[in-house]
């Protein structure tokens, strides 16, 4: 595959669907002595940020419902990994086949009630399968929120935190006592506000959001996903304003809160 990298006279090679093997012989093309001076440089570590921004991409074109999007971002992403495979490979570690090799195994053994004899009837049953499965293999390490990342986005750690916690029983009982909860917590942070207690104000603060992620796990609802989604809506908001503003020959800064209220009721109808 390599030796059509190089041949510009075979351009037959780009006329039809390439696979799997044919990637990994690119990647290998790009890390070799005629290969890209960029992608040479590359080490594991330098290749974090990248990682990063091509998963939130792909959540972006997930969110937008782009099929042709999701399938390039899906691409992105999956030659991220397949660029740490290939740096494995040139330290000896391990090679793409292993890392496929690891994950087809472990979901064989984490999914018993399809390829064994266990039975599951429900998403719960699936989810206490898994942690015992996770616990022979040895993955389970000295805390049930061991191993949950400590890089995820505060809101989504919360929620993954909370429901690891919750799978051992420490959890509420219902919605309603999550709702007195959260009105207990609005209540100490206006006392810390009141009296303009600041590092109470932050401790406060951050006890109502994680009350609320817990309102949200009740209900079902991804708390990452609801704020994204009311970030979307202010962006498109805001921007009709400042188009709104432009058509008049004006800028935001120079009208008054009231003028930009009425924009905003605009704004909301449109969008």
């Amino acid at each position: 595959m390599e030796q059509y990298l190089f041949d510009k006279t075979k351009s037959h090679l780009y006329h039809k669907k390439m696979d799997f093997n044919e990637l990994l012989a690119i990647m290998a093309a790009l890390r070799s002595e005629r290969g890209c001076p960029w992608d040479k440089e590359q080490t594991a570590d330098s290749l974090k940020p990248f990682i990063l921004e091509e998963t939130y991409e792909v959540l972006e074109a997930i969110d937008e419902a782009q099929p042709d999007a999701l399938k390039e971002e899906l691409g992105d992403l999956l030659f991220q990994v397949i660029f740490q495979a290939q740096l494995a490979q040139e330290r000896n570690d391990f090679d793409m086949s292993d890392v496929i090799d690891v994950i087809a195994r472990k979901m064989v053994a984490r999914h018993p009630h399809v390829f064994g004899n266990a039975d599951c009837k429900t998403s719960g049953d699936v989810l206490v399968q898994w942690e015992s499965q996770k616990k022979a293999e040895g993955k389970q390490k000295q805390s049930v929120t061991d191993g949950i990342p400590r890089t995820l986005p505060a809101l989504l750690r919360a929620h993954r935190i909370q429901d690891r916690v919750s799978r051992v029983g420490f959890d509420w009982k219902t919605l309603d006592d999550v709702m007195v909860k959260l009105d207990e917590e609005l209540g100490e942070f206006r006392n810390a506000m009141k009296h303009n207690l600041k590092n109470e104000i932050q401790n406060e603060l951050g006890d109502i959001l994680f009350v609320l992620v817990n309102v949200s796990r009740f209900i079902g609802v991804n708390p990452e996903e609801a704020l994204g989604k009311t970030i979307a809506k202010f962006l498109g908001r805001f921007r009709y304003m400042e188009m709104a503003a432009a058509h008049k020959g004006k800028h935001l800064s120079d009208m008054t809160l009231s003028e930009m209220d009425e924009l905003w009721n605009e704004a909301k109808k449109e969008k």
